[in-house]
C-alpha cells in the first residue's frame, strides 16, 4: 500500500514542477533525497517538502524502515489559476495568470523477492 502527501495549491506552475518530480520518480528514498536538496530549481523546495511527509507517513503509521522505501509515485496536476491584471499604456489592461498546481508523492515498500525453497531429494 503506498503512503502519499499531497501538496494542494502551490503557487508554481505545474509545468516548472514536473520538471523536479520526474528527477525522482522510481528512486530510493535516499537518492531522491539528495537529488531533491542539491537542485537549484524553486519547485525542489515544495517536492522536498511533500516528499518528505510520504516518507514520514510510510514510517510512522505503516512501520517501515526508511532503506525499504522507493518513490513509486511522483506527479503534478494544475491547479486553478488566479487572474489578475495590470494596467498598460493607452488605458488598455494586460491580464496576468498566476498558475498554481498541486504535487502528489508516493513511497511504498520495495517488494522483497522470496526466497526460493528447494526440495530435498529423498
Amino acid at each position: 500500500m503506498p503512503y502519499v502527501s499531497t501538496h494542494r495549491f502551490a503557487r508554481i506552475s505545474a509545468r516548472k514542477a514536473r520538471l523536479v518530480t520526474d528527477l525522482i520518480r522510481g528512486k530510493s528514498i535516499d537518492e531522491a533525497d539528495a537529488l531533491l536538496g542539491f537542485s537549484k530549481k524553486r519547485a525542489a523546495v515544495m517536492v522536498r517538502r511533500t516528499f518528505a511527509a510520504a516518507v514520514a507517513n510510510a514510517e510512522n503509521e505503516g512501520q517501515l524502515n526508511r532503506r525499504d522505501l522507493k518513490v513509486v509515485e511522483a506527479r503534478v496536476d494544475e491547479g486553478p489559476t488566479i487572474k489578475r491584471g495590470r494596467a498598460k499604456d493607452r488605458g488598455r489592461f494586460h491580464p496576468i495568470r498566476k498558475r498554481t498546481s498541486h504535487i502528489h508523492v508516493a513511497v511504498d515498500q520495495i517488494a522483497q523477492p522470496e526466497p526460493e525453497v528447494q526440495a530435498e531429494n529423498v
